[in-house]
C-alpha cells in the first residue's frame, strides 16, 4: 500500500493530542479524572456563546454562511480594522494549512524554532515542503539565529509567540530588529493563540504594523472563550494576502455552530474577564507550590506552564495517569525531562500538585 501514497506523507509524523479524560476514565478504571494537558479554559464555555449554539443547533439542516459575514464584521469592529483583512479558520491549524499552500512554492522554505508549536512542521511535511528549525535559546525563540537561516527561498516565518509549550515571549522590541531588513518576498506569521493572557509592557501590537508588512496574524477562539471543541480561528492580514488565502479556503469551513458562538463570545467580556483572573490566579499558585516542592518551571505568560519533571517526562505523565491527572509529556517537542501542565481551576491545581508532591516522595500508585 506504501506504493499508493505520495513520498513525503511517509515520513509524517502525526500530531499527537492530549489524552481524553473519557479515554483515561475507560483504560484505567478511574471514576473521577482531570485533564491539564491541552491548554483548555478551566471555566469551561462563555455562557453567551453556549445560548447562542443551542439556538444555532435549530437551524443545521441548512449550509453555514460560506462568507462568515456577522462573524467578520464584528471581529472587525473589535479589531480596528476592515473584514476584508480578516481569514476564518477551523481552527489556527486550519489557517496554518491555509497559509502554507496559498504562499509556498515546491523550491520554497520555511523557517521556524525547534520546540514549538508542532503543526507547523507537520503540514510544511504533509506538502512536501522544506522547514528548518531553528533551536530555542533560554526557551526562547532565537530571532538573531532565524533571521540567519533564512535566505532567497524563505517564503514563511512562523513564530508563536507566546510560544507553546514553553510560554515564553519574543518582545516588540526583539520582533522590531527582526524585522529590520527582512526581505519583502518573506511573509512573517505571528501565532498569538494566547494572546488573552499577556501580563507583560513589552508584548509586541502586530496589529499596529499588519497593514503595511507582510504580516499573518493568527488568533483563536480555543482559549480565553472555551470554544476548543468547535474549531474557531482567524487570521489578519493586509486585504490582498487575506484575498489569496480565501482562494484556498474551503467554502464552508466553519460550521453554524462555530459561526453562532464566536458572534455571541466576542459580546462576552465578563466571561473573558473571569477566565483571565482564574488564569493569573491560579498561575501565581502553581508557582508558589512548584517552589515549595522543589519543582522548577519556565516562567510563562499563557495559561500553561512549562514544568522541569527532573526525570523522564513521559514516565511521570504515566505515574500521574494512574492518579487520574493528565498532564501533556513533552517528548514530542523534543524537551524529554519536562511537562506541560495546564492552569486549571483551584480545584484542579491543587490536585496536581497533590499528586505531583506524592510522585516525587515516592509514592507512585493512588
Amino acid at each position: 500500500m506504501k506504493e499508493l501514497v505520495r513520498k513525503n506523507i511517509l515520513n509524517v509524523k502525526p500530531y499527537v493530542g492530549g489524552k481524553p479524560i473519557e479515554e483515561t476514565k475507560r483504560q484505567l478504571g478511574l471514576k473521577e479524572v482531570i485533564k491539564l494537558a491541552s491548554n483548555e479554559n478551566p471555566l469551561g464555555p462563555s455562557p453567551k456563546a453556549l445560548e447562542a449554539v443551542r439556538k444555532a443547533a435549530l437551524g443545521i439542516n441548512r449550509y453555514p454562511d460560506s462568507s462568515g459575514f456577522y462573524l467578520k464584521r464584528k471581529l472587525a469592529k473589535a479589531l480596528g480594522v476592515s473584514a476584508a483583512n480578516i481569514v476564518l479558520g477551523n481552527g489556527s491549524d486550519e489557517l496554518i494549512d491555509i497559509i502554507i499552500k496559498t504562499f509556498v512554492e515546491d523550491d520554497e522554505n520555511i523557517v521556524t524554532s525547534d520546540s514549538t508549536f508542532l503543526e507547523y512542521g507537520i503540514i510544511a511535511s504533509v506538502y512536501g515542503r522544506k522547514i528548518t528549525k531553528v533551536p530555542l535559546r533560554y526557551f526562547k525563540y532565537d530571532l538573531e539565529s532565524i533571521k540567519k537561516k533564512i535566505d532567497k527561498k524563505t517564503k514563511l516565518v512562523f513564530i508563536a509567540n507566546p510560544n507553546n509549550p514553553t510560554g515564553t515571549y519574543v518582545t516588540k522590541y526583539e520582533l522590531r530588529d527582526f524585522m529590520s531588513g527582512l526581505a519583502q518576498n518573506t511573509l512573517l506569521v505571528m501565532d498569538e493563540a494566547y494572546d488573552a493572557f499577556i501580563d507583560v509592557n513589552d508584548f509586541p501590537n502586530t496589529a499596529e504594523s499588519f497593514r503595511n508588512k507582510n504580516i499573518i496574524i493568527l488568533k483563536t477562539f480555543s482559549k480565553s472563550y472555551g470554544l476548543a471543541g468547535l474549531r474557531l480561528g482567524y487570521a489578519v492580514a493586509n486585504e490582498e494576502l487575506a484575498a489569496f488565502m480565501e482562494r484556498a479556503r474551503q467554502p464552508f469551513n466553519i460550521n453554524s455552530l462555530a459561526l453562532a458562538a464566536g458572534v455571541a463570545a466576542l459580546d462576552d467580556k465578563e466571561f473573558l474577564l473571569k477566565t483571565r483572573k482564574a488564569v493569573l490566579e491560579g498561575k501565581d499558585y502553581l508557582y508558589d507550590n512548584l517552589k515549595k516542592i522543589g519543582v522548577s518551571y519556565v516562567p510563562s505568560i499563557t495559561n500553561f506552564i512549562l514544568v522541569d519533571a527532573g526525570q523522564d517526562s513521559v514516565g511521570l505523565f504515566n505515574k500521574m495517569l494512574k492518579f487520574g491527572v493528565i498532564v501533556r509529556d513533552m517528548q514530542q517537542y523534543g524537551l524529554n525531562n519536562f511537562i506541560r501542565v495546564t492552569i486549571g481551576t483551584r480545584k484542579e491545581n491543587e490536585r496536581f500538585i497533590k499528586v505531583l508532591t506524592k510522585i516525587l516522595r515516592g509514592k507512585e500508585k493512588p
